[in-house]
């Protein structure tokens, strides 16, 4: 017999799906920019409830498939170096480089550790201080400010053998750069959970405003899900039909205020400062990426140490940069679910559990071709 509470999701779930249905009477394009949104969307089996009509896009929300290649050949350069611990989140460690990979590299014998704080890293250092510790500082906002909040702390502890690779990425500056793609037939934005609860929903009215773009911030259950795609579908329905402008909503707001953390945001002013960053197979975005401030400039392992990084040399076949931009299927690639598969990828959407490919492979491989 099925509870209540699950009757009453069930119930909320199609009226939602109807609704959806109702106001799909054209082609939408909306696009996330969340890799656990992404994986939700899959997970759920999202899609196949959805009208034709309606293509849910995967973007650039995965921060280990936008760190280049060139970044992913330095950290292996780093932990080739005598007297190096290289210390990083779980999934950077199977991201193929030009040649090697952080798991090839440690197997090969190199001091590569897999930790779940970067506070970690100073426990390490603090124990090695004959070691220089660092840590890949790979991420949006949501996972910047613990970093920031290691260095302060490895300031006040003397701690001096610890340092950052930044490879840090913001989100709002990278949405404005997907909506002002020329010929992009894009109507709005799944905006992410994770992220606007440091940045607040407020960070995304730019976007709404000057590119007349709806953005909405979406929780990450099937109702979130769904309850947001109504809100960003009636939008899109009222610019088209009314000539309204676009606004910035918030689906997710017991997680999720207007000004977002304030106190996360003064650490990140303090330690970092914006500068321009380099995405993976995208290309340079002005102002998207943090590097340390002057304050904090010595604990940037490019200050520290100097190793040798030739150009890159990406997969041939791969393409990641045209998934990350909503232009095409991780089906579409002539890799997928052949010569790349999670076991074996070749790219970095198939490596990471929040890439589109790997959320493809595991949920949606042959089971729907509608975007």
């Amino acid at each position: 017999m099925i509870g209540q509470e699950a009757l009453s999701s069930e119930q909320a779930a199609r009226a939602l799906v109807e609704r959806i249905e109702s106001l799909v009477t054209e082609p939408v394009s909306l696009m996330e920019v969340c890799g656990t949104h992404t994986v939700a969307i899959s997970r759920f089996g999202l899609r196949s409830m959805l009208p034709p009509d309606l293509r849910l896009l995967s973007g650039p929300g995965c921060p280990v498939c936008v760190t280049p290649l060139v970044e992913i050949d330095r950290a292996i350069a780093v932990a080739r170096t005598p007297g190096v611990i290289v210390t990083t989140f779980g999934d950077m460690m199977r991201v193929p480089g030009s040649e090697s990979s952080l798991e090839a590299e440690r197997a090969d014998g190199a001091d590569v550790r897999i930790l779940y704080s970067p506070l970690e890293a100073l426990n390490i250092a603090e124990s090695k201080p004959a070691s220089e510790v660092v840590f890949m500082g790979v991420g949006f906002e949501t996972t910047s400010p613990t970093i920031a909040a290691s260095v302060v702390e490895a300031d006040r502890r003397g701690i001096t053998n610890f340092s950052v690779l930044p490879f840090f990425k913001t989100v709002p500056t990278a949405l404005d750069m997907l909506a002002a793609l020329p010929g992009r037939a894009l109507d709005g934005f799944i905006c992410p959970g994770h992220v606007s609860a440091i940045i607040g929903s407020d960070a995304y009215k730019p976007v709404a405003r000057d590119r007349n773009m709806p953005c909405v911030v979406i929780g990450f259950e099937p109702l979130d899900i769904l309850r947001g795609l109504v809100m960003l579908l009636e939008q899109v329905r009222a610019i088209r039909d009314d000539g309204a402008h676009a606004r910035v909503e918030n689906q997710y707001s017991r997680a999720v205020t207007p000004e977002g953390n304030t106190a996360a945001q003064a650490l990140l002013a303090d330690v970092f400062e914006e500068c321009d960053a380099e995405w993976r197979e995208i290309g340079t975005i002005p102002g998207s990426g943090y590097e340390f401030s002057e304050r904090y400039r010595s604990f940037d392992t490019r200050q520290r140490l100097t190793v040798s990084v030739p150009p890159p040399a990406g997969p041939t076949g791969c393409i990641c940069g045209e998934i990350m931009l909503g232009l095409k299927l991780p089906t579409d690639c002539p890799l997928f679910a052949g010569r790349c598969t999670p076991r074996d990828p070749v790219g970095p959407c198939m490596v990471s559990t929040e890439g589109s490919c790997a959320a493809f492979y595991k949920y949606d491989r042959g089971t729907d071709d509608r975007q």
